[in-house]
């Protein structure tokens, strides 16, 4: 207990205290700034364009329920990036990139003409214009309060503020979706994992209030579809906005004990099963749970080649094993871009252990969707890479990874998740409650 409060006592004092932006600067959301607070305008040398709304509406030859057309399938590539020529484009490269391109000669970039085309609902950019001024960090930065949609820090005064922005930012209200992932080992071979995934969104939805709210951002389901021999496990989750004030609940139910139980831990370095070690409970969706573990340092903005409107990677058919081959995703299915991106680095505390004892994050500043991780261990050595290969959902609209990836430098594989392409396309209109996310409903499930 003593440990306990000793460590919430640090929380609490290592972290300034942080001023709201002024009415001034607040006013420029919506003006030179776009409504989730990157910059409008392009950049000077016309790589970048303008942000003109993103992508809001479906183009025509959009049908509810298909896997989303590639509005910019028309887009002829600019250059390529490979090992032979990285040195050229050394600046926009993360070191991730960089060292996955050196032990990669047969790996490249796909560079195409910048499409800035994130959207989100007119309630989440109102809603951030109200935050910018109303959001407040509480328990020493490991939880936000006054808010109730849209991101929180439109104008980041520090890393902390930033990393939230991605936890916190807008991915629909609910979400049934069907997806694979796969631990490919050094020699190539792996097993597709196939799960079937409910998330009921609590920040963000239409007419929540702060006080509704009750400490929940979302919760969360998954059952185990195939292989057979896992077949019916499941878990659920619920999701605590201030994972220091009250951690995340969950349940998982294994198929060959037939029962549930209560996890003790599943958060910050908890290994996730099925993915052979390669996978924190933290790295789901590029990073998620308490920023409590590390100190956070806003780097600035910068030009990098990220990854970005991923449609080729998500279209409906492709065999997976044309996806996943032997060292790599295939490149030829990826898509990057330059975009500006907001660079945060998280140093893990003394006191505490972690396999990544600092992280590089490149947050889009158009979403704050996190696109690439660059991951080192203790001793500062880099090894490995984590991206999110985003698309706009324009359905909803919504902007968000349709394919997550973690290269382990050192094991010589890597970790692949949100592999759809040949399962139902996400549903965004599911009906969910909250009863469906409990200790019970995995009970009722397994019987």
């Amino acid at each position: 207990m003593l440990r306990v409060f000793t460590i919430l006592l640090l929380a609490v004092t290592v972290l300034p205290a942080h001023a709201r932006v002024d009415a001034a600067q607040a006013a420029r959301l919506g003006q030179d700034l776009m409504p989730l607070g990157g910059e409008r305008a392009g950049n000077a040398a016309g790589t970048i364009p303008s942000w003109e709304g993103g992508l809001d509406t479906p183009p025509a030859n959009y049908q509810p329920g298909m896997h989303h057309p590639d509005p910019y399938a028309a887009d002829a590539e600019l250059y390529r990036v490979n090992n032979a020529n990285q040195a050229q484009y050394k600046a926009l490269l993360t070191p991730g990139l960089q060292r996955l391109l050196a032990d990669h000669p047969d790996y490249y970039l796909r560079v195409l003409p910048t499409r800035r085309s994130a959207a989100s609902p007119q309630r989440i950019y109102d809603a951030t214009r109200y935050n910018v001024s109303n959001a407040t960090l509480i328990s020493g930065g490991n939880g936000v309060e006054g808010v109730a949609a849209g991101i929180p820090f439109p104008m980041p005064q520090d890393g902390v503020e930033a990393i939230w922005n991605h936890i916190m930012r807008y991915r629909g209200d609910q979400l049934r979706m069907v997806t694979n992932q796969a631990a490919v080992l050094s020699g190539g071979g792996y097993t597709l994992l196939k799960q079937e995934r409910d998330i009921l969104f609590v920040y963000g939805r239409e007419g929540m209030t702060p006080g509704e709210l009750d400490n929940t951002l979302f919760f969360y389901k998954y059952q185990i579809v195939a292989p057979s021999k896992l077949a019916g496990s499941a878990l659920v989750v619920q999701e605590t906005l201030d994972q220091v004030l009250a951690i995340r609940k969950a349940w998982r139910f294994n198929r060959g004990e037939r029962r549930v139980r209560r996890l003790p831990m599943l958060a910050y370095d908890a290994q996730q099963p099925d993915t052979n070690g390669m996978a924190t409970a933290d790295v789901v969706d590029a990073y998620n749970g308490a920023p409590d573990r590390y100190e956070w340092a806003l780097k600035g903005k910068q030009e990098m080649l990220v990854p970005y409107n991923s449609y080729a990677v998500h279209q409906k058919g492709i065999p997976y094993e044309k996806i996943l081959h032997k060292t790599s995703v295939n490149p030829e299915l990826l898509r990057y871009e330059l975009h500006r991106v907001w660079v945060v680095e998280a140093t893990l505390r003394t006191g505490f252990s972690h396999p990544y004892g600092k992280r590089r994050f490149y947050l889009d500043e158009d979403s704050w969707q996190i696109l690439a991780v660059d991951l080192y261990n203790q001793d500062g050595e880099l090894i490995g890479l984590q991206e999110a290969h985003p698309i706009s959902y324009y359905d909803v609209p919504s902007f968000a990874s349709t394919l997550e990836t973690i290269y382990d430098f050192k094991g010589k594989r890597y970790f692949v998740d949100g592999l759809d392409n040949n399962e139902p396309m996400y549903n965004f209109k599911v009906t969910l409650k909250r009863g469906d996310f409990t200790a019970a409903s995995l009970r009722r499930g397994g019987i």
